[in-house]
């Protein structure tokens, strides 16, 4: 399968089966937050616009204990960006972000957030981390948020937010997993690049079905 993600020919026209899905518009994912991503703050008007548009919007926030387990504070002599091996698997150390009811963790003041028909908070659980919306990365526990979608009537998902290849990434691979169609807004996201994670998360976003689109494209 080609490593380019394949383009989203367009909507002709957002329906009731459409929703946008906003990943971790959080403060401590700005540029000035503990767990910067590089112009992450440039995205929020952009969202904003989208939001207005589409029929549906639902938001994802992380939402970490303070003691979690994928804290590099919470492994003696680790550091930050460090790989451990978890009991489900590998996992990137982080510096504490998003932290229970910190000002890190609330979303964006300037995300139009009243938009949002759900707020599902993530990763609170204190030994497993959550990049995805959709499962922990046990990849197996569910966060419920594919129920609520599908008895909500939607079928086609837009993903913007942050970080491309982290959160964004895992919810749109979910997605397909969950039997959604699944597009990527490219320009209304932004990457954390560790390492070429970003090339990764693209080529493993269209291994698993998912499109891209713009927001010109989907705007007009």
């Amino acid at each position: 399968m080609s490593n380019a993600i394949g383009r989203f020919a367009g909507p002709g026209s957002l329906g009731e089966s459409d929703c946008l899905v906003v990943i971790d518009l959080q403060n401590d994912f700005m540029p000035s937050g503990a767990l910067p991503v590089p112009d992450g703050d440039a995205v929020v008007p952009v969202i904003n616009r989208l939001a207005e548009a589409f029929p549906h919007v639902v938001a994802t926030q992380d939402w970490h204990p303070a003691d979690h387990s994928s804290f590099a504070s919470a492994h003696p002599g680790r550091g930050a960006f460090e790989t451990i091996e978890a009991p489900y698997g590998p996992q990137t150390l982080w510096p504490d972000h998003c932290v229970q009811g910190t000002e890190g963790a609330a979303l964006h003041n300037g995300f139009a957030s009243a938009r949002a028909e759900l707020i599902l908070r993530k990763g609170f659980r204190p030994d497993i981390d959550s990049y995805s919306a959709f499962t922990e990365n046990d990849r197996k526990t569910p966060t419920g948020l594919a129920g609520y979608l599908r008895e909500r009537g939607f079928k086609r998902l837009f993903f913007a937010g942050l970080a491309t290849d982290y959160c964004v990434r895992w919810s749109v691979e979910d997605a397909r997993t969950a039997g959604f169609e699944a597009v990527l807004i490219e320009d209304a996201c932004r990457a954390i690049d560790l390492a070429g994670s970003l090339a990764a998360a693209m080529k493993a976003m269209a291994d698993a079905g998912a499109m891209s689109s713009s927001v010109d494209a989907l705007l007009g």
